[in-house]
């Protein structure tokens, strides 16, 4: 323990010093909300098929795909509420500290925890785009049953607005967090594994361009050991919650 707290007393001195952080987070900030990973031991593709989130089947099949999309997005996960890390990158960017978030997460729950600056790289499961007109809704105005919803103004099928296999990164949040990653003196991950790409070369290109790594996971990921500076090895929440603490003390 003694060992965490140098390390998290070292990455408070660090963002004291910098002039833009940026935090960026993954799967594993979520997990102690209740979300699991998609990927790895108890992820949610060792439950089920992940052709669900294929685009072309979604498209051509949308009545083998909804029900499933259904149970576990806006089912199983309805309820999941920010949590400690949450809560922490959102007083941090309140307080300037941060400069705002890239999320590879899709569960808006930066934004309830009160982050207002986030970047959605794979989009956000709160809302459904019509297929057809391109209209967005909020997912709580529209009447969720087991059969694919469709637009109430063109009738086309409404998908989840976040990334399905087969889909590119939206351009926005592609080149907003590349424009991160070239400024900032210092970037904070959060639960990421660094597996899943492009997203996953953010933080290698913020290394290129001069910005210190803080890492903060269960384990260690792709980053570790090649260009993390400060790696604490813990829950999210847990050592966010100290970080915090540190930094305002």
């Amino acid at each position: 323990m003694h060992d965490q707290d140098e390390k998290i007393r070292k990455a408070a001195q660090l963002f004291l010093k910098s002039k833009r952080a940026t935090a960026f987070t993954g799967a594993g900030i979520s997990v102690e909300s209740g979300i699991p990973p998609f990927r790895g031991k108890n992820g949610l593709w060792t439950k089920f098929d992940p052709i669900c989130l294929d685009l072309g089947f979604f498209l051509g099949k949308p009545e083998e795909s909804w029900p499933l999309i259904k149970h576990i997005f806006y089912d199983s996960f309805a309820n999941a509420r920010p949590n400690k890390a949450h809560f922490g990158l959102a007083l941090l960017e309140r307080k300037g500290v941060i400069q705002g978030v890239i999320t590879q997460n899709i569960d808006n729950l930066h934004q309830e925890a009160g982050n207002r600056n986030v970047i959605e790289f794979h989009g956000n499961s709160k809302y459904l785009k019509c297929t057809g007109c391109q209209n967005r809704y909020n997912i709580k105005d529209v009447h969720i049953t087991n059969t694919p919803p469709s637009c109430p103004k063109c009738k086309k099928l409404l998908k989840p607005d976040f990334i399905f296999f087969g889909e590119g990164i939206p351009q926005d949040a592609y080149y907003a967090s590349l424009d991160a990653a070239e400024h900032s003196d210092l970037f904070l991950l959060v639960g990421t594994s660094g597996e899943v790409v492009p997203a996953s070369q953010i933080p290698f290109l913020a290394k290129q361009n001069g910005a210190k790594i803080v890492e903060i996971n269960v384990t260690p990921s792709a980053y570790t050991d090649q260009i993390t500076d400060i790696f604490i090895n813990g829950q999210a929440g847990e050592v966010m919650e100290k970080l915090v603490q540190v930094i305002f003390a």
